[in-house]
């Protein structure tokens, strides 16, 4: 399959590009790369970005579908990558899938980038929007064809082709019953996501694509703004940028009516909210609360009102003396 897969993107892409494929190792540029970008005159909204990407995908035949929960219960306490919701397919046995076509979905990872300091570095977040399209496949035609469409929808973004690349290797990695191959498209010097090819080890026939990018990271790769001013905006020197990240963070999580515990998904908006400086909450955390709530809106519900989300934020934050059982029963440390 792998031995394949060059054939596929050439008649998938047409002349216009040019591949190098050598050994296991692809690479895939326009021939009229180096040309200078000049980033738009007027960044988009979130909102018309969003709209923007919901009708290019439309075009292509993905439209959009809901959101998986939040809370995943499952090998992860959280819903980390929308290729979550090709489980049933690649890992079930399952002819189905939780999922079919665009899906915007906000995940929470741990696994951001950080400098020698601990803070996340530019372009990382705990958690942002994953902007996918998850759907099973029968050919390598249709793998190609989606890569395609993705190049189509990047480009009524604002990205030129001539600005694109498309990197990788053709060996298959594994990971118990799923086996993939993960090549990763650029625009300029950022990777802006990857397009990964999956099927059930022992049925190979049983094949999905998850192609995934950030919706903050398309929008600082073609703004060329400043990461931090991006994504925070008036709120961007209010606080040290880990409280910020902790607070949109926990907006998210509570929002969606996770709520602070001892463990479990719980444990998770416990841990978030722990990483808040308590000087900077002494002044209140609800301006920044109602502008996360109104971001985190535009992909799914909240179950939740801005005002008891910043409540949770402040008592959870702020509280001195609380102390939580440990395994034995006994009181444990003071949180």
């Amino acid at each position: 399959m792998a031995q394949r897969i060059p054939g596929a993107l050439r008649a998938a892409l047409g002349p216009r590009w040019e591949f190098t494929a050598g050994g296991r190792h692809i690479e895939v540029r326009h021939p009229n790369r180096g040309t200078p970008y000049r980033p738009p005159c007027k960044a988009p909204s979130w909102r018309e970005l969003l709209d923007s990407l919901e009708t290019g995908f439309a075009r292509c035949g993905a439209a959009r579908d809901a959101c998986l929960p939040l809370r995943w219960g499952r090998e992860t306490e959280l819903t980390i990558s929308a290729v979550q919701a090709l489980d049933p397919l690649l890992k079930d046995g399952q002819l189905r899938t939780y999922r079919d076509g665009f899906l915007p979905q906000p995940v929470v990872r741990f696994t951001g980038r950080r400098d020698a300091a601990g803070h996340l570095e530019d372009g990382f977040l705990t958690s942002f929007v994953n902007v996918s399209r998850v759907q099973r496949v029968g050919s390598l035609d249709e793998y190609g064809a989606i890569l395609d469409g993705w190049l189509t929808v990047l480009s009524r973004l604002g990205f030129h082709a001539r600005h694109l690349s498309i990197v990788g290797k053709l060996s298959p990695w594994r990971r118990r019953q799923v086996e993939g191959i993960t090549l990763r498209f650029r625009h300029l010097d950022h990777t802006l996501g990857d397009i990964v090819l999956l099927w059930n080890t022992e049925h190979p026939e049983r094949m999905a694509v998850d192609l995934g990018s950030g919706l903050e990271r398309l929008a600082w790769a073609r703004t060329q703004e400043r990461w931090h001013q991006l994504i925070y905006g008036g709120f961007a020197g209010a606080a040290p940028p880990t409280t910020l990240d902790a607070i949109r963070t926990a907006t998210l999580l509570l929002g969606h009516g996770i709520t602070p515990a001892a463990r479990g998904a719980g444990g998770i908006t416990r841990r978030v909210i722990g990483a808040i400086d308590r000087d900077a909450v002494r002044l209140g955390v609800g301006a920044m609360v109602r502008d996360m709530c109104g971001y985190w809106s535009l992909f799914s519900t909240l179950r939740a009102p801005w005002s008891a989300i910043a409540c949770a934020i402040e008592e959870e934050a702020t509280c001195e003396g609380a102390s939580l059982p440990d395994k034995a029963g006994s009181r444990g440390r003071a949180v």
